[in-house]
């Protein structure tokens, strides 16, 4: 399909934490034990992981590798590099897709690690986001039930809470539903905080209708605030019916304990996908990105214009908001099934929720029985240790290397014969970390080498500290990458002086620029724009740096530095999305009209514009109001902003508001 890469990962450690749109400002009627889970287990950032934040918006065509299920009801397809997403789940006797197939692979700022591209279930795990593994290639293995049913194993070690999870999918014969058995180990003699969310993207039509067993739900418009509704009608609004909905939202379905757990999207005819689990997996979800201008925006920039889809989504816990706790030593699993739903489309479709929710169980009882489903999970409990026939593909080598660290120190493994982590998956990322464990030293790069594979774990840092200690491998490297263990500790003197002492041993531009985050942080605006300068000089072909760097020096209030350095060393950079917005915020700040209407008459594209970042607009607001406010002498106050916004309304291709007014 048509395809844009996903370029390289970002060679600098991600130590500023990306801003999260599901941070809470109030939360009325949340009850105790969610307000708790929602305040627990919080990153400081996504390290271990780097970001991936190099794609564009080129695009052409290219394969993809895919594993296939298939009986004489389904077939389903999983995209193997692609965090063994399920892309395709057709219904065979019909023909339906019961999924969002997005036409195009096209990454986004949506994720944890900032790539994310929609359509298809995706697997989520670690910590509140999307999946650090969204656009990265998992294990993939054959595995066979007792039966002889073939068994697609998708499985990986997460870094950021070190654990091994794995997802087991399989078709039986004659079975009408795909079946997903997901199991999360806990191997740490402590306590964790643990996310799990399977999100599934369904075509948005006129007619669909959600419809899941709940009569109330939590509902998050993306302001900060989240609080209880009724479910169907909120505010004399249908929310089960999507198209019904102006702006962006998330809508968390109570459902009671001890109800079936499910949730589907029906069409005009009563027909469409449903998802369907064992209890562990209580939560489920509605999101939307509404009817408004910024809405239909986000739908395009993520696919293709008129195509559009909506997500029904299933996880451990109530809400996206909440991490709860896995006792130590604990296995985890449950089991999920995927199929088509037919019900009576009148009482689908009808005024009365309770006949609504009544017709799609009862033809959810006809599909897969709630004690079939018990059944089915329980014949199962041996599949996850049973090894695999055949290893399809390697995930990352990070599984491996913990396998190898804990036999040296002599610890339990992490996990069963089940999950292959083999010494051929092991890359360059790991190689200083494996020699640090089989040498006593870590062995250092040429200081222009882009230094990758950043470490936070406790057991490495010990590692890494008693070699450098005793005099063993100090050298640049060794040095940065404390320095990197220590920062996300919270360590930030020690972090500094590991950082300078790398300084001395070489002079990167990888430890000035983490002494320039350090400086930045505590509003040093000045030493950090110093320091990201002469990085930038150093390096200017480096994006990510250059971005950094046009943001300090506007923080620091010196747009000329920046425009100097688009003039001069940066000036091969200037004409990316993301860099032409921030010339245009600069020239805005030194009062240059004529640059920033010139930038804004090119609609510039920002690739890695953020979910919820509107930077765009306020740049095209802004420039509107200090324009006239020079022209006319007249302040920039609430009633020249609205004559601004009446007389210069904001480009349909700029506008990706999420809960702006002007969407209604």
């Amino acid at each position: 399909m048509p395809a844009a890469g996903l370029g390289p990962e970002n060679a600098l450690p991600p130590l500023r934490a990306v801003r999260e749109l599901h941070a809470l400002a109030n939360a009325p009627g949340i009850p105790g034990e969610m307000l708790r889970n929602m305040a627990y287990g919080h990153l400081p950032n996504v390290m271990p992981y780097a970001m991936q934040d190099g794609y564009t918006r080129r695009r052409q065509r290219r394969e993809f590798r895919v594993a296939v299920l298939e009986n004489e009801w389904l077939r389903a397809t999983f995209l193997l590099e692609l965090g063994g997403r399920l892309w395709s789940l057709v219904h065979k006797p019909s023909g339906r897709e019961l999924l969002d197939v997005n036409p195009v692979f096209q990454p986004a700022n949506l994720a944890l690690r900032n790539a994310w591209f929609s359509g298809g279930v995706e697997w989520n795990i670690g910590a509140m986001g999307h999946s650090p593994f969204t656009c990265s290639p998992l294990f993939a293995a054959r595995v066979h039930r007792q039966d002889g049913t073939p068994v697609l194993r998708l499985y990986e070690w997460e870094r950021m809470r070190q654990v091994p999870f794995q997802i087991d999918a399989y078709l039986p014969a004659g079975s009408p539903v795909l079946f997903v058995r997901v199991r999360i180990v806990n191997p740490h003699d402590r306590e964790i905080p643990m996310y799990w969310w399977s999100n599934m993207a369904v075509p948005e039509t006129p007619g669909t209708r959600v419809v899941v067993p709940a009569d109330s739900a939590y509902r998050f418009d993306y302001t900060g605030g989240i609080e209880v509704i009724g479910v169907p009608n909120a505010a004399g609004t249908d929310i089960t019916c999507p198209t019904h909905l102006k702006r962006s939202a998330d809508f968390f379905f109570h459902i009671p304990d001890g109800r079936r757990p499910w949730i589907s999207a029906l069409d005009g005819a009563g027909k469409g996908l449903v998802q369907v689990s064992t209890a562990s997996l209580k939560g489920r979800k509605l999101f939307v990105w509404g009817m408004g201008r910024g809405g239909r925006a986000w739908q395009a920039f993520l696919s293709e214009p008129g195509h559009a889809y909506l997500e029904i989504q299933a996880g451990l816990a109530r809400t996206q908001m909440e991490h709860v706790p896995m006792p130590p030593r604990t296995a985890w699993s449950w089991l999920e099934a995927y199929g088509l739903l037919e019900a009576a489309p009148a009482a689908v479709h009808g005024a009365g929720w309770a006949q609504a929710r009544q017709a799609a169980e009862d033809a959810l009882e006809r599909l897969l029985p709630r004690a079939a489903l018990e059944a089915e999970f329980e014949r199962g409990a041996g599949l996850a240790d049973r090894p695999p026939l055949e290893l399809l593909q390697r995930g990352s080598g990070w599984g491996a290397l913990e396998r190898l660290r804990r036999a040296v120190s002599g610890e339990s493994p992490f996990c069963s014969a089940g999950l292959v982590f083999d010494d051929e998956s092991l890359g360059a990322e790991q190689a200083p970390w494996l020699a640090l464990l089989q040498d006593g030293a870590m062995l250092a790069s040429e200081p222009d080498v882009e230094p990758r594979g950043f470490m936070v774990q406790q057991e490495w840092r010990a590692r890494l500290e008693g070699a450098l200690d005793a005099g063993r491998g100090t050298n640049w490297l060794a040095w940065y990458h404390l320095g990197v263990m220590r920062y996300y500790a919270g360590e930030r003197g020690g972090a500094r002086q590991a950082w300078e002492r790398s300084l001395a041993e070489a002079r990167t531009v990888w430890a000035m620029r983490n002494l320039a985050v350090l400086a930045w942080e505590e509003k040093r605006l000045d030493d950090a724009a110093a320091l990201y300068v002469a990085a930038c000089r150093m390096r200017p072909s480096l994006l990510p740096l250059a971005v950094e760097c046009g943001r300090a020096l506007l923080e620091a209030g010196r747009p000329r530095d920046w425009l100097d350095l688009l003039a001069g060393p940066l000036s091969s950079l200037r004409t990316i999305g993301r860099v032409r917005l921030l010339e245009g915020q600069a020239a805005l700040a030194a009062g240059d009209f004529e640059t920033v209407e010139r930038i804004l008459a090119e609609r510039p594209i920002v690739a890695d514009l953020r979910e919820g970042e509107a930077s765009l607009s306020e740049l095209w607001f802004a420039f509107h109001e200090q324009r006239l406010s020079v022209a006319e002498g007249w302040p920039v106050d609430g009633v020249l902003r609205a004559r601004v916004r009446q007389e210069f309304p904001l480009p349909r291709e700029m506008d990706f508001r999420m809960h702006d007014d002007a969407l209604v």
